[in-house]
């Protein structure tokens, strides 16, 4: 059996809360669990796609990896490194090599400064390089993502939504990461534009080896960029796995209902295609159901779902990344 390459990001038992204060005393009487025991493992060199509804968790737990967000339990290992516990010094020190691609490319870019500027930025904070150096990287880095170099005194304003998101990715770029947190990179853009961005980001993960957490609802992206795909519901992970064995024989009903509405080309396929509607709606994050937390809107659901909490269970590994678990939080799968 092949051995599977080295983990870059381990995370282990995340939980992120945030308080629910009332009164005028502001007292905390409850808690949103946007994350609520989220462990997965990033292998150097893959791209793993994290998807699910509006509101599962799936950005939180993105921003949380980088120590964007505070985390409230938990474990976030990168090189080794628990990133949950480090101080602020230490923390500035290794961000050089974790960086972040935002969903909205209008307001991630400061209009008030060059492109240049915001190219250059980053390697301003970590002292990497002398002033022209940093303006030569600056312009190099424009090269790869596909922009023309002499447009580096422009300013984000005269750019498209698709060359500010390539802006982003310079600007991340810049300190050569080795882990890059993209939060649905291509939701804002035009759709022919998106096709031209994800290309190019699995062209510089080829080109660098770069490592990606890709947070995403476009499933058709997820399943074109990605090695292997985590399905997120309320707070949890519920199947984890390749991406080829998750999009063709998804095990977690919550995952069958999600690809089913993924549209098909053909017109005829279409037509017979039998979509899964889920029923009622997604439960309450601060007040999250005894058992399993899918269970009322189940199609398959038993006394045994109501009562008892499933765990990750491995089903055994398939797919491309020979060795990876296949792993499904489901009673009945």
């Amino acid at each position: 059996m092949t051995p599977l390459p080295e983990k870059l990001v381990q995370v282990k038992d995340l939980k992120v809360h945030f308080p629910i204060r009332r009164g005028l005393l502001k007292r905390q009487v409850g808690a949103v669990r946007a994350v609520d025991g989220v462990s997965f493992d990033l292998y150097r060199g893959e791209t793993l796609g994290l998807v699910g509804e509006s509101g599962c968790g799936k950005s939180t737990t993105g921003l949380a990896m980088l120590r964007l967000l505070d985390v409230t339990a938990g474990h976030i290992l990168f090189e080794n490194r628990d990133l949950a516990t480090l101080g602020q010094g230490e923390l500035r020190a290794l961000r050089r090599h974790m960086q972040m691609v935002f969903q909205d490319p209008y307001s991630s870019l400061n209009p008030r400064m060059t492109v240049g500027s915001i190219v250059i930025e980053p390697l301003n904070v970590h002292k990497i390089g002398a002033p022209a150096e940093r303006r030569d990287r600056a312009q190099e880095l424009m090269r790869i993502v596909g922009l023309n170099p002499s447009f580096i005194n422009r300013y984000p304003h005269e750019f498209s939504g698709g060359q500010r998101q390539r802006i982003g990715l310079a600007r991340a770029l810049a300190t050569n990461p080795a882990f890059i947190v993209a939060d649905e990179p291509i939701s804002a853009l035009d759709v022919s534009i998106q096709a031209q961005v994800v290309n190019l980001m699995a062209d510089l993960r080829a080109q660098l080896g770069l490592t990606y957490l890709m947070v995403s609802h476009d499933l058709s992206m997820v399943r074109y960029i990605s090695d292997r795909v985590a399905v997120m519901y309320l707070g949890r992970i519920v199947e984890l796995g390749n991406r080829d064995p998750v999009f063709d024989t998804p095990r977690h009903p919550y995952t069958r209902a999600l690809l089913s509405a993924i549209p098909t080309p053909d017109p005829k396929r279409e037509r017979a295609r039998k979509r899964i509607i889920l029923e009622g709606d997604v439960p309450n994050p601060s007040k999250p159901p005894a058992g399993c937390r899918f269970h009322p809107r189940c199609p398959i659901a038993t006394d045994l779902c109501r009562q008892a909490d499933p765990p990750l269970r491995d089903l055994g590994a398939t797919g491309a990344l020979p060795g990876a678990p296949h792993l499904v939080a489901c009673h009945h799968a």
